[in-house]
């Protein structure tokens, strides 16, 4: 299974940013996506996650503010982003849990400056 994330970037804070993962590959079921992110000097940690049946689960700090989506038919997670701050900067990685196992993404940058 082979991931392509795509949508990071540079953003001022408060401004917004959409991030797509798109699984393709030997593809059997997708059990769940999700996003994590990782700071310099600091631990990955989950940032949100869909499951098959579209139930969701998000990072305290993000709650309210990113909102994750999936197209199963695309095999694509979405990941909007709304009113960012500093310290959302970070790399984000897509992950998928899938029946031949659990895949990472290469990741992508998000920035958060003025």
């Amino acid at each position: 299974v082979q991931l392509v994330e795509s949508g990071g970037g540079l953003v001022q804070p408060g401004g917004s940013l959409r991030l797509s993962c798109a699984a393709s590959g030997r593809i059997l079921g997708i059990n769940a996506m999700g996003w994590y992110r990782q700071a310099p000097g600091k631990q990955r940690e989950l940032v949100a996650i869909i499951t098959s049946g579209t139930r969701t689960n998000y990072a305290d700090s993000v709650k309210g503010r990113f909102t994750i989506s999936r197209d199963n038919a695309k095999n694509t997670a979405y990941l909007q982003m709304n009113s960012l701050k500093p310290e959302d900067t970070a790399a984000y990685f897509c992950y998928v849990d899938e029946v031949l196992g659990k895949f990472w993404g290469q990741g992508t940058q998000v920035t958060v400056s003025s």
